[in-house]
C-alpha cells in the first residue's frame, strides 16, 4: 500500500531503536504515528520527543493488543499499517533455559500473533493496508546461542508466509524484514566482541528504511534480508520435493489447501 500523508501507523516496541528510527522517517512523510510500548515515563518521553502519540502495551497481552488498535481507530479514525516490531532476546548461557525460551517466544512470536489478530479488522475497515513484522536473520539461519529467539523469529516468518496469501483479497499486504546484527540494545552484551572482530552492524535507520520500503511495496509473504553493505533483498526459499502419484507424475495439491483467489 502506498504511503500517503495522513496515513496512520502503529509501531509496537516503538520506543526501541528500530521504533524510534522508523517514527522519525514516518513523521518526515507526514504520517500519524502511534508508538506502543511498555507504559513507562521514559517511553512516553520518547514518543513526545518524536512528535508521536503513545499507547501503553504489553504485547503478550492479547486483550491489550485489541484495546490499543481500538484506541487508534477511535483517536485517528483508521489504521493503515501495523509494524509489529516488539522483541527481546535471551541471555542465558545454558543449552536450554526453558523459562527464558518461553518468555522470548511469548514476546517475539505470540506478540506478533496477537498484534496481527488485533490489526486485521481495522485494516479491513480502512479498505486495506499493511502488516510489517520485524523478524530476524536468526529466523532464517538459527543461532546456537539463543534457541528461543531463533524459534520465535522463525515462527514469525512462517506465520507471515502462511497468512499473507489469504489477505491479498482484502487488500492487505503482510511481509517480514530479517535484519542481521543491528545497533540496538539486543547486542549490548556482545558489543566488545563485535568491535574486536571489526564486524559491521546495521544502523537502526537502515533497518527502519527497510521497514518503510516493506510498507510501500512489499511482495505479500516476502521475507527481506537486511545486511550491512547489502541492503534489503528478498530471501528466496527453496522448495521441497513434491509428492508423486503411483504413475510417477507430480501430485496436484488439493484445492482446499490453497489460498482463496484474490479479488
Amino acid at each position: 500500500m502506498a504511503i500517503t500523508p495522513g496515513s496512520v501507523a502503529l509501531i509496537t516496541g516503538g520506543a526501541g531503536g528500530f521504533g524510534r528510527a522508523l517514527a522519525t522517517l514516518l513523521r518526515g512523510r507526514e504520517v500519524t504515528v502511534v508508538l506502543a510500548d511498555l507504559d513507562t515515563p521514559a517511553n512516553r518521553d520518547v514518543a513526545a520527543g518524536l512528535g508521536a502519540h503513545f499507547a501503553g502495551l504489553d504485547v503478550t497481552d492479547r486483550a491489550a493488543n485489541a484495546a490499543v488498535v481500538a484506541g487508534v481507530e477511535a483517536d485517528h479514525g483508521r489504521l493503515d499499517v501495523a509494524f509489529l516490531n516488539a522483541g527481546i532476546a535471551g541471555n542465558s548461557r545454558d543449552a536450554l533455559d526453558v523459562d527464558e525460551f518461553l518468555r522470548v517466544v511469548d514476546v517475539d512470536l505470540f506478540g506478533v500473533v496477537y498484534g496481527t489478530e488485533a490489526a486485521l479488522p481495522a485494516l479491513r475497515r480502512a479498505g486495506g493496508g499493511s502488516i510489517v513484522v520485524t523478524a530476524s536473520l536468526a529466523g532464517l539461519a538459527p543461532v546456537a546461542t539463543d534457541p528461543g529467539y531463533s524459534v520465535a523469529k522463525g515462527g514469525a516468518i512462517a506465520l507471515v508466509r502462511s497468512l499473507a496469501p489469504r489477505l491479498v483479497g482484502d487488500g492487505i499486504t503482510m511481509s517480514a524484514i530479517c535484519p542481521g546484527f543491528a545497533d540496538t540494545a539486543i547486542i549490548d552484551p556482545l558489543r566488545a566482541e563485535f568491535a574486536a572482530a571489526d564486524f559491521p552492524v546495521l544502523s537502526a535507520t537502515e533497518v527502519a528504511e527497510a521497514m518503510l520500503a516493506a510498507w510501500d511495496g512489499a511482495e505479500p509473504g516476502a521475507a527481506y534480508v537486511v545486511q550491512p553493505g547489502v541492503g534489503a533483498v528478498p530471501y528466496r526459499f527453496k522448495g521441497v520435493p513434491a509428492a508423486r502419484t503411483a504413475s510417477g507424475e507430480t501430485a496436484v495439491v488439493p484445492q482446499a489447501l490453497l489460498p482463496p483467489p484474490a479479488g
